[in-house]
């Protein structure tokens, strides 16, 4: 099954119910990033695909994802890099560790790594940022204008059928553009402004948050949820570059 989640996010006083965060909407076929993979499940999903989430390889031996994408005692996962992925295509089959701290109660710690035991050969990993990042560049003012570029297998845009939502996967990668919303604690939060921007949807839980255009490699933060169901508002996405995340990450990659 494609992975829910339901998560509560606290800001200040005012407490929002999201929906989970899977795919991308308003979006394009992605050829430059060749190290955002998918989770492949053992079976396929009652459309015919394969991919339930997303992540990204943060060394040769490292995939980064979502917590919230495996089962209670999921020990192994399977990860696809193709752009587009087919039934007996390639696979590479490793540990899956989530964050300990994750309890699936709450969005906090909503992070985890497959370990793989050889490296993937032939994929630059991604980079991930230096401690306080996104702080340092909204104290600078660059945040408030700049553009991100999400990536995941996910849902492309849902349709509407007699007050029903409809998700469409085709386990493809794709990728979009997104505009600075807000920061907190341990969330960026991403929107459209305009017409020619995107956002995430379910499917693209886990993958990641480029900071800058469709050729950037620098990792900022992970999909994990969004404000509305039919994907087209706030994304709510997990920074990398807090204390709480290099706790988690540093046990596995060398960090910025």
């Amino acid at each position: 099954m494609r992975f829910v989640l339901f998560v509560m996010v606290i800001a200040g006083l005012v407490v929002a119910t999201v929906a989970p965060a899977s795919a991308i909407t308003h979006g394009t076929v992605d050829t430059e990033h060749p190290e955002v993979g998918a989770l492949i499940g053992d079976a396929p999903e009652r459309d015919g695909t394969w991919a339930y989430c997303t992540g990204t390889l943060i060394s040769p031996t490292v995939f980064l994802t979502a917590a919230h994408c495996g089962h209670k005692g999921q020990k192994t996962a399977r990860v696809s890099f193709a752009g587009h992925y087919k039934a007996g295509g390639e696979l590479h089959a490793g540990r899956f560790v989530p964050d300990p701290r994750y309890t699936g109660k709450n969005e906090l710690h909503d992070m985890a790594v497959v370990v793989f035991p050889t490296p993937v050969r032939g994929i630059t990993p991604a980079m991930l940022p230096s401690l306080g990042l996104l702080d340092r560049l909204e104290a600078d003012g660059v945040l408030k204008t700049a553009r991100f570029t999400p990536v995941g297998y996910g849902s492309v845009e849902p349709t509407k059928n007699r007050h029903e939502l409809r998700f469409h996967y085709t386990d493809t990668r794709s990728r979009t553009s997104i505009s600075f919303k807000n920061l907190r604690g341990r969330w960026l939060e991403l929107a459209p402004d305009s017409r020619d921007e995107g956002g995430t949807c379910y499917g693209d839980s886990g993958g990641p948050n480029y900071l800058g255009g469709p050729s950037s490699k620098l990792l900022v933060a992970t999909t994990i949820s969004g404000l509305d169901d039919a994907c087209q508002f706030v994304n709510l996405d997990y920074r990398l570059d807090t204390p709480s995340a290099r706790k988690f990450l540093r046990d596995f990659v060398a960090l910025p």
